[in-house]
């Protein structure tokens, strides 16, 4: 039922939480679980202004995704990583729907809580425009 499963993470404790929840949707049908990492354009311009070179900014965005890739094999979860740029909620739901996921298992908030309050939660804009079920993670 659950077999191709969609994470978007960010490195935030959400993300984290949400990882859990994929595992376990994982283990229990037998799946798949697809990371998605997309970078927005404030974080891109951060990176860029708060780093000497394209291989520190690489090996920072990698260090957010260790510890979610580190459980999905301390597990033996199959999984994929992709890493985007764009606003995340489209991108994310673009992703999603091009690929017919079974399921997409995602955080209810991110690392970026300011553009939460003002333009409203990734998780949101993913619940309302997938074309799959969604599982929000508090």
């Amino acid at each position: 039922m659950f077999q191709k499963i969609l994470l978007p993470v960010d490195g935030s404790e959400h993300s984290l939480r949400s990882t859990d929840k994929a595992i376990a949707l994982a283990k229990l049908y037998h799946g798949t679980i697809d990371l998605l990492y997309v970078i927005d354009g404030s974080m891109s311009k951060y990176d860029v202004l708060h780093n000497d070179s394209k291989f520190e900014i690489d090996k920072k965005r990698k260090e957010r995704l260790k510890p979610v890739e580190e459980k999905l094999t301390n597990e033996e979860i199959p999984f994929s990583t992709t890493v985007l740029h764009g606003e995340p909620g489209p991108t994310i739901v673009a992703f999603a729907n091009e690929r017919n996921y079974d399921c997409i298992v995602i955080g209810s908030r991110g690392l970026n809580q300011f553009q939460t309050l003002v333009l409203g939660s990734v998780s949101h804009k993913v619940m309302k425009r997938a074309e799959c079920p969604v599982m929000i993670v508090k």
